[in-house]
């Protein structure tokens, strides 16, 4: 080779090396909008502003808002690419309700938004949880229900399905409904009680 094809190709390396090394720094911008908008906000610890742009590097991170007379919410996102993030916090006390009636677009903001979460949470639960469709459901021997997650305290993109036996043969008979319905009884977290007299 010649001496000028061994110089492209060097500058070529370092080029492509140069560029994996800083991709894995690249920062995204992440919009934040908080309500109320003078709360104190932290991302992994450190103070950033309530409002406006943050530059933040990929993974996941941890928001916290807090202010007198609301409660203190924390929420961990993940980020991958610019993004917008809304903090709402919710009054609990009577500064914060006084808060709240002096500024009613923001309180009706929060409520939309809330409502829409709800909503798209709800969707998604659907989705990884269709036995949710035939819930409640009274059996021979049982009943089904859902509720909140033991191996998941805390993360309400998981749920419980609690199962409340009315006679010993009510657990068999549970499994054997999931079964039959197309459940893998073994790939949800079943919550197992026995009624009185049961």
């Amino acid at each position: 080779m010649t001496e000028k094809l061994w110089i492209v190709l060097g500058v070529i390396a370092l080029l492509i090396g140069g560029f994996l090394v800083f991709r894995g720094d690249a920062e995204h911008t992440l919009t934040i909008t908080s309500i109320p908008n003078d709360l104190a906000l932290t991302l992994d610890g450190r103070q950033i502003p309530a409002n406006g742009d943050v530059a933040v590097k990929p993974g996941r991170h941890r928001l916290t808002g807090e202010r007198q007379g609301f409660a203190t919410y924390t929420e961990t996102v993940e980020v991958h690419a610019d993004a917008g993030y809304k903090m709402y916090l919710f009054a609990n006390d009577a500064e914060g309700r006084a808060w709240e009636t002096s500024h009613p677009a923001q309180v009706l903001e929060t409520e939309s938004d809330a409502g829409r979460r709800f909503d798209e949470l709800n969707g998604r639960l659907e989705a990884k949880y269709p036995l949710l469709q035939e819930l409640p459901f009274v059996g021979r021997g049982f009943t089904i229900d859902q509720g909140v997650s033991r191996a998941h305290p805390g993360d309400p993109e998981h749920l419980a399905f609690y199962v409340k036996l009315t006679y010993p043969e009510g657990r068999k008979n549970a499994r054997d409904w999931l079964t039959g319905h197309g459940y893998d009884p073994d790939d949800l977290e079943l919550i197992y009680s026995v009624m009185p007299g049961g």
